[in-house]
């Protein structure tokens, strides 16, 4: 009874917990898309601007609508508005015929611009329709020609003229108002003036617009008295760029529509809204603000209603439904499984999977919003594969995050066991590779563990292919004077790196020994190294006792502290989440194998770079156990500068991938890792992954900018709104790390500052690691230099060349594009923002650089700030 009253205390909260944050979504969704109730506009509509293409259908790809398209057109506008105002005749032959059936006065257009012989052609079309079409009450000769550059008023004059002699209906040519305003005399020769009222297009903010309009009208009245006045086109778009201080949005035209409509001197103009129906085809000759004046979208559908509440989206409730049902069983899994979290934490876990369902359902749901071309679905393709990486990022870091927090109790917390009594003690043998040290850094190693408080082992110096005798000499010598239990071996020509000299070293070890120690060339080991973790071997299936890295020497310098405080931070935090599910990464340094565990899974791997890490992952596949004993039993020297640190990292990023190839079979396929270890390192190098995006998204944004500069029109979808969950996410990620330091180490806020900037600066390195690791095969095995070294000034800019040039190319882009488009424009300063933040992780190499070239900082012994043991 009463575990089956706690299966449904735990079925109820998770079931609870789902659903609280569900509704919570979808509340955020509506307090973002309330409806707002603007002037209702009962009046009838005068007239449409009307072009009759179809969703996918273009005058500049020759696809044209056909009759039966035309007619149901015009069937849906009849019912709301008696006039018609066309823009050609050519290229829709029979539409001028198919409006008179349907009682419609037409203002006819003829298109003209700069091809002399169509022009002809279009003058000659529209006076044969007005002759004998009595609908058609007046003609428009040409439509923002003169604004467009295609012809000068003194050309279009000749055509108005000509159009006069041959039509005794009204004539007139349309321009915005400005146009008018500076070249009068072509009021001279037309009979009425058909001006375009645009406000949006000046930047003008929506809730002025209308008043600005009339201003606009009154300043023609007062110019041209003796003219009537029509308005060809007055109007406001549902979508496009932010100009000044006008914002496209559904809401927004709504309300100008509304407002202009309801307005009590509309009733006495003659004008045709801008316009009838949405036209995706004009985004390659306006932009992206084209396709989306229609009253209608181009579907045929209403776009809203001219009375009642107009919402931002009308789709808002269908999507916030689907993002609730889509994370609804994660939610639910996660909630029901992480028994050993507070509900706190299983609240903030399903809330992160809510916020990324959410923003994925806003990327599947763009082709419902806006007009989208081929080339924009490929962009948005990218994008949302890019949503997809970052969202998986951000959930491994916040289910860390969310453990070392929200976690009440760890259930593999392994400690230092009581030494063994001597007699009793497994034999160790101790193997440390080295290739090109100094000597004077591997005897203190070697120095180290002669003094081991341990009776049964040896030390195996595997000092492979140095030349210059000076480096290698010392050591043998010490081993000599250290007596029978210090062997060295000085192998020339030798292959397979660091991982072939361990598996020579396996070849020559003492038979007795039962485990094998591997440390680095620079670590000063603890004397209790091997009494402490030994015992943990007493558990037969237990294949790796693994210490942490530690540093020494770091205190008074500040790169080294920087690396010092970022190396710590994976042992303090990913280390531990890591061996609660017995998926450790194993590193090669203060780390004890089972001799036989390691001879049956076939030795230290040369194919591989990362030959520790890919060790342990085939003994986990094997089903031995591996245990991470957080205790600090030997500290080595930090990577020697910011170029050290680099090279080492892109070496790791470079093995993950060839451990990820080779593996991944293994953690997808049938294999005896749980599904805990598969999910471990599966997503255990995600963050170096989000490091590879962000360069990806780093020369995608270059790419688009230059697209923005070279082809504002056909670059101008609305990438910012796409593309600032993505930085979003890479935000709260950044800032997931330094609550952690902040909650798991003794570390002050300046030395989480200072490893901050590290993790970021080391962002293109381990992104190159990347992809080099995912295209080549075989890698080159580098030793990281430890210490402190001297550095030429020269030097200073080598290292960091390639970040130097992404940083430059980043503000170039976002220089050009305030110089192009101005300061002021919103999609324009928000773009610079997100090239901006893309800026952050080069600034981070060069203030990397800077740190490394800074010099000691002598302190008193007292404010030295050790690090504890744990």
């Amino acid at each position: 009874m009463k575990d089956a009253a706690s299966l449904t205390y735990r079925l109820a909260l998770a079931f609870a917990i789902a659903v609280l944050v569900a509704v919570a979504q979808y509340w955020i969704w509506q307090q973002f898309n309330r409806g707002a109730d603007y002037a209702g506009a009962t009046q009838s509509i005068k007239g449409f601007a009307y072009n009759g293409f179809q969703r996918d259908q273009s005058p500049l790809t020759g696809k044209f609508p056909n009759d039966e398209n035309i007619a149901n057109d015009l069937d849906l506008l009849a019912s709301s508005a008696d006039n018609l105002r066309t823009y050609g005749v050519l290229d829709i032959p029979n539409l001028l015929a198919i409006a008179g059936t349907r009682d419609l006065l037409v203002t006819a257009g003829a298109w003209l611009d700069a091809d002399k012989d169509k022009n002809e052609r279009e003058i000659a079309a529209v006076v044969e329709a007005a002759k004998k079409m009595r609908h058609i009450e007046r003609v428009m000769i040409g439509n923002e020609s003169i604004l467009r550059g295609d012809l000068t008023p003194a050309q279009m004059i000749v055509y108005l003229d000509k159009a006069n002699k041959l039509i005794r209906k009204p004539i007139s040519t349309a321009e915005p108002w400005h146009v008018w305003l500076k070249n009068p005399e072509l009021a001279k020769h037309v009979d009425y003036i058909t001006v375009h009222l645009l406000p949006y297009h000046e930047g003008v903010p929506v809730e002025a617009a209308v008043e600005y309009a009339f201003q606009r009208y009154d300043e023609l009245v007062r110019t041209f008295p003796k003219k009537k006045i029509v308005i060809g086109e007055i109007g406001w778009p549902s979508k496009g760029p932010v100009i000044g201080a006008a914002v496209p949005s559904l809401d927004n035209q709504a309300r100008f529509i509304r407002e202009f409509i309801a307005h009590p001197r509309t009733p006495r103009l003659d004008y045709f809204l801008m316009e009838a129906i949405d036209q995706p085809w004009k985004v390659d000759i306006e932009g992206w603000a084209g396709p989306y004046w229609g009253m209608f979208n181009a579907d045929r559908q209403p776009k809203y209603a001219l009375e009642g509440l107009v919402q931002r989206d009308p789709h808002w409730s269908k999507k916030a439904s689907n993002a609730a049902v889509l994370a609804f069983l994660p939610m639910f899994l996660i909630a029901f499984f992480l028994t050993d979290w507070s509900i706190s934490g299983r609240v903030f876990l399903a809330g992160m999977i809510q916020a990324c369902v959410s923003t994925l359902i806003v990327g599947l749901n763009v082709p419902v919003d806006y007009y989208l071309t081929q080339r924009d679905l490929i962009g948005l393709g990218m994008l949302i594969a890019a949503t997809c990486l970052t969202a998986a990022v951000l959930l491994s870091h916040g289910f860390e995050f969310g453990e070392i927090l929200f976690k009440r109790k760890w259930q593999r917390r392994f400690m230092p066991l009581p030494a063994h009594a001597p007699e009793e003690q497994p034999f160790v043998s101790i193997h440390l590779a080295c290739h090109n040290e100094p000597p004077e850094m591997v005897i203190a190693t070697i120095d180290s563990l002669a003094k081991l408080n341990y009776a049964n082992f040896e030390v195996l110096i595997l000092d492979n292919n140095t030349k210059d005798e000076s480096k290698w000499k010392p050591l043998e010598k010490r081993c000599a004077e250290l007596g029978p239990r210090f062997r060295f071996f000085h192998l020339m020509n030798w292959p397979g790196f660091k991982a072939g000299a361990l598996n020579y070293g396996l070849k020559v070890t003492d038979p007795r020994a039962e485990v094998v120690g591997v440390v680095d060339a620079d670590y000063v080991v603890d004397p209790e190294w091997l009494s402490c973790l030994i015992p943990h071997f007493d558990k037969p299936d237990v294949a790796v006792v693994q210490a942490p890295q530690a540093h020494r020497d770091w205190e008074t310098q500040p790169f080294r502290r920087m690396c010092n405080w970022e190396f710590d931070g994976f042992f303090r935090i990913g280390m531990h989440h890591r061996n609660e599910r017995n998926a450790l990464i194993q590193h090669g340094t203060m780390t004890l194998v089972r001799r036989l565990a390691l001879e049956e899974v076939g030795g230290w791997s040369e194919w591989c770079i990362c030959e520790d890490t890919e060790l342990g992952l085939r003994l986990i596949e094997k089903g031995y156990d591996t245990r991470y004993v957080d205790h600090i039993l030997g500290r080595g020297l930090t990577p020697s500068d910011f170029a050290a640190i680099k090279s080492q990292r892109f070496r790791w990023a470079f093995g993950a991938m060839q451990i990820l190839k080779a593996h991944l079979p293994h953690m997808i396929g049938r294999s005896s890792l749980n599904l805990a270890q598969r999910y471990h390192f599966l997503t255990g190098w995600f963050a170096w992954l989000g490091d590879a995006l962000q360069l990806v998204f780093a020369f995608g944004s270059l790419l688009w900018t230059l697209g923005i500069l070279a082809f504002p029109k056909a670059f101008g979808l609305p990438v910012t709104a796409l593309a600032l969950p993505i930085l979003g996410f890479m935000a709260f990620k950044a800032a997931l790390g330094p609550i952690l330091y902040r909650r798991t180490m003794d570390c002050p806020w300046k030395d989480i500052l200072g490893a901050s900037i590290l993790s970021v600066g080391l962002a293109h390195a381990i992104a190159r690691g990347v992809f080099t690791g995912l295209v080549k095969k075989k890698g080159v095995f580098v030793v990281t230099p430890k210490g402190w070294k001297a550095k030429g000034a020269l030097a200073f800019f080598g290292p960091i060349r390639e970040e130097i040039g992404m940083l430059v190319a980043l503000l170039l882009a976002a220089v050009s594009l305030v110089m192009l488009r101005g300061a002021n424009d919103l999609e324009t300063q928000l773009w610079v923002g997100i090239l901006g933040l893309q800026c952050i992780p080069y600034l981070a190499s060069i203030a990397c650089q800077i740190a490394a070239y800074m010099p000691e900082r002598q302190s008193p012994a007292s404010e030295i700030k050790m690090q504890p043991a744990h």
